[in-house]
């Protein structure tokens, strides 16, 4: 296929293709190969955004009832776990229709909310209709008006899978097959937004009503020191608060809720809702803004300036008995902020500390969501 690129700031990347683009390419492949009765070496597909791919068969073999094949994935310029797996495909005659089942490394599905129901197979509905469509294809070609079993595999997708999201999601002993475009974006946010997506539409199956967001390794912890009992409800944001929030109205959750760092937390207190310092920091600025609010000295706020962290600027204010003031003032500007995200289509609230001061700071609603989320 013609290499496709994007560009990331000054980099040029180059795209891959999806676990769903290789386990279409294996099936029309192994389909190939058993109507004809001849090796493979190629296999040509159509992704949902109708590029063509060409893809290079690893592993042909057949007999007269069935046929295997296999292409490696290629993720581009992407840091993917998945890059360089072998997605495997054995297709079989039926005598009508398609059935499409999961073999050894693909995982199954134990919750509910997840794209597929409990107990089927990962294979995610997009793969499963770009699957339909090569087979389709193969057996127009070849005058063939019966049916096909495909059986997906990846050898070693048990061992893959535990470095991935798929245990925390509910997927158990393997992989998923998935992608919704059949094309890989180097570093695209896309990926870990539907992510999030996906966990959340689990915690709206389960009949929650509040959305309880973590935005790193230091929320979760502070969860399960502090309210080990919502642990298991959380879901895990990272840097995106603003389309998490975005994902929560869109689920019908009524109330949000979100753990917090002040590290990251104190960006909202600008509106930034993608705290990833690529997009923006404003730290020092937001504390710096606050201090002017508060009425801080001047020279207190001068020395904010030149400090690197967060916490090295608290420490200054600490040191000037003026932490609490710009802390007040700040939590009401993120609160402002949240409920402007919102716009009145759920009630959102945030929870924001710092071991090293034993700071914890609560927006208007966080405490009555809090009592809502344990009551229910």
């Amino acid at each position: 296929m013609e290499e496709k690129y994007i560009y990331s700031g000054t980099k040029k990347l180059r795209c891959g293709y999806t676990t769903g683009s290789c386990a279409a390419a294996a099936a029309k492949a192994a389909a190939e190969a058993l109507l004809t009765q001849h090796p493979v070496t190629t296999s040509e597909i159509l992704t949902p955004k109708e590029l063509k791919l060409l893809l290079t068969v690893h592993r042909c073999e057949f007999t007269e009832e069935k046929a295997f094949c296999s292409v490696i994935k290629d993720s581009g310029d992407d840091p993917d776990i998945t890059n360089g797996i072998e997605v495997c495909a054995e297709v079989s005659f039926a005598e009508s229709g398609l059935e499409i089942a999961g073999g050894k490394g693909i995982g199954k599905v134990t919750k509910a909310g997840l794209d597929q129901p409990v107990g089927e197979y990962a294979i995610n509905s997009v793969p499963r209709k770009m699957i339909a469509h090569a087979l389709m294809s193969v057996a127009e070609m070849h005058e063939y008006h019966g049916g096909f079993r495909v059986v997906v595999s990846v050898p070693g997708g048990e061992e893959i899978a535990l470095k991935t999201f798929n245990p925390r999601i509910g997927i158990v002993g393997g992989i998923s097959i998935i992608g919704t475009t059949g094309i890989v974006e180097p570093m695209s946010s896309s990926a870990l937004i539907e992510t999030i997506r996906t966990e959340a539409n689990i915690r709206r199956a389960e009949g929650r009503k509040t959305l309880i967001l973590t935005v790193g390794n230091y929320s979760e912890r502070f969860i399960s020191e502090n309210l080990p009992q919502l642990a298991e409800q959380c879901v895990m944001c990272s840097n995106f608060i603003g389309d998490a929030i975005d994902i929560g109205i869109t689920l019908g959750f009524e109330n949000i809720l979100i753990y917090g760092h002040i590290g990251k937390m104190v960006k909202l207190g600008s509106g930034i809702m993608n705290t990833h310092s690529v997009y923006a920091d404003g730290r020092k600025e937001t504390l710096i803004a606050c201090g002017v609010l508060a009425g801080v000295d001047n020279a207190v706020l001068c020395k904010m300036a030149d400090c690197a962290t967060t916490d090295a600027a608290l420490d200054i204010l600490y040191e000037n008995d003026s932490a609490q003031a710009v802390l007040d003032v700040l939590t009401d500007r993120i609160h402002g902020y949240l409920q402007a995200r919102t716009k009145g289509e759920a009630k959102v609230g945030a929870v924001i500390f710092s071991y090293k001061n034993d700071m914890l700071l609560k927006t208007e609603y966080a405490d009555e969501i809090l009592k809502i989320t344990l009551e229910g």
